[in-house]
């Protein structure tokens, strides 16, 4: 009896620990921006043989993306553009083909991989063969190592090749068997290229020290373009919110060649071949919930914010992460992680999708929620059309929304003001 008691109980706690396990990955999965999650899924193709990852309609998502350029969010960190910009401008003359190399750099995503078709380019007549030879070997010349691949073969061989050939051998088991590499066919490799278990061990060990995205390394929410989570459509006169391509990634199990697999004997292979199987049909569980989560936190955003998309002025309501965890039945954590990073692209510009969230700091005379960007705003409004020769104090300003049946702190004004980037009165005056 107490036997039977000990089993059940390590069972139970075995099912306990893969539950833990499992929410832990969903709350990663979600925590993902989008180009984060392209980051997470090249790994996991790297490491599951019978995973293959591809998103659909890449082409006309990032056509999207980059028509909606001046929607760019600053920051003061340098982003990759930028700084490919600085060894473009600083190594190379003006030329046609340093134009060129400016060109594929604007054409380079978050990750470091080149977007275009350049055999497209070729058969399009914009570019001759030799021309974007040279502009591609410029290109790959700029730091970070790998910059500018098309896939990640082209990736993990440019920055091999930066090591100025120091690994050779890695390069030709790179080079000459990628899709055995990324299957894990080691004892193929091996007995193809004729290597010892400690050689080939040496180059596993090396491209583990690789990067499948060299542009990760820098700050990506001041390049050029943002890759959003949700575009919003106008579907017969209600706006929607609706994933875009790069939140929608499609997993297909490699299913012919794990079934020639399954036959066999050996107990390591039968158990590495569940765990596979299992973390597919887990990842793409996952996936989908994620893409859920988001379109659901995205149409309520919508709901409550429905002027903000309709009206020219784009107001903004008090909204809470609860109210919306209310609503969805959700853990307000969860509204957390579906929001934080995740960005909304409409027809006016791009945002994120906590930028649609404020507390109410004070209400009107009719008992209506005003949030602190609207108070902001006002403020603003003030200090536009004061007098400049004779500006309004903070207490001056909190007085005129007092009077507008606003209840707030003088600390508070000043507040806003600085938060606004407008300096204090003295500074403001002007003398003619």
């Amino acid at each position: 009896m107490k036997l039977q008691q000990d089993v059940n109980l390590q069972q139970k706690q075995q099912v306990n620990l893969m539950m833990t396990q499992k929410m832990q990955q969903s709350i990663q999965i979600l925590k993902f921006n989008a180009s984060e999650l392209q980051d997470y899924l090249a790994q996991v193709e790297l490491e599951n043989p019978f995973i293959s990852v591809s998103f659909k309609e890449v082409s006309s998502s990032n056509q999207q993306i980059a028509d909606i350029s001046e929607f760019a969010v600053e920051t003061k960190s340098q982003s990759l553009f930028e700084y490919l910009m600085d060894q473009i401008n600083l190594t190379m003359r003006k030329t046609v083909l340093r134009d060129w190399v400016v060109y594929l750099a604007q054409n380079i995503d978050q990750n470091g991989y080149l977007t275009l078709d350049t055999t497209k380019l070729l058969k399009d007549g914009k570019i001759d063969r030799t021309t974007l030879d040279d502009a591609l070997t410029l290109l790959w010349r700029l730091d970070p190592p790998g910059v500018g691949a098309r896939n990640l073969q082209e990736c993990l061989l440019l920055q091999i090749e930066n090591d100025r050939g120091q690994e050779e051998l890695a390069y030709q088991v790179i080079a000459k068997n990628f899709e055995l590499f990324t299957q894990r066919k080691w004892d193929e490799i091996i007995k193809k290229m004729k290597l010892s278990k400690e050689e080939f061990q040496g180059v596993l060990d090396y491209v583990k020290t690789l990067s499948a995205a060299p542009g990760k390394a820098y700050d990506q929410s001041s390049t050029a373009y943002i890759a959003p989570d949700l575009i919003v459509e106008k579907v017969d006169g209600k706006y929607q919110a609706r994933a875009t391509s790069l939140v929608k990634p499609k997993i297909v199990f490699r299913k012919s060649y794990y079934e020639s697999l399954v036959g066999t004997l050996d107990k390591n292979v039968v158990t590495y071949l569940k765990e596979k199987k299992k973390q597919y049909a887990s990842l793409l569980e996952e996936l989908q919930m994620r893409q859920r989560t988001i379109e659901r936190v995205g149409q309520e955003i919508i709901a409550h914010q429905y002027d903000f998309f309709a009206k020219s002025n784009h107001p903004l309501k008090p909204l809470l992460l609860r109210d919306v965890a209310q609503k969805l039945q959700l853990h307000e954590s969860t509204i957390s992680r579906a929001v934080n990073g995740k960005y909304l692209q409409t027809d006016f510009g791009v945002f994120e999708l906590r930028s649609f969230f404020s507390q109410a700091v004070n209400y009107d005379q009719d008992g209506a929620g005003i949030s602190a960007a609207k108070i902001q705003e006002q403020i603003q409004r003030l200090i536009a059309t004061e007098d400049k020769q004779k500006p309004l104090s903070d207490q001056k300003i909190l007085d005129k929304l007092q009077a507008d049946g606003l209840k707030l702190s003088r600390r508070t004004v000043a507040k806003y003001r600085e938060k606004l980037q407008i300096p204090a009165a003295s500074k403001r005056k002007r003398f003619c």
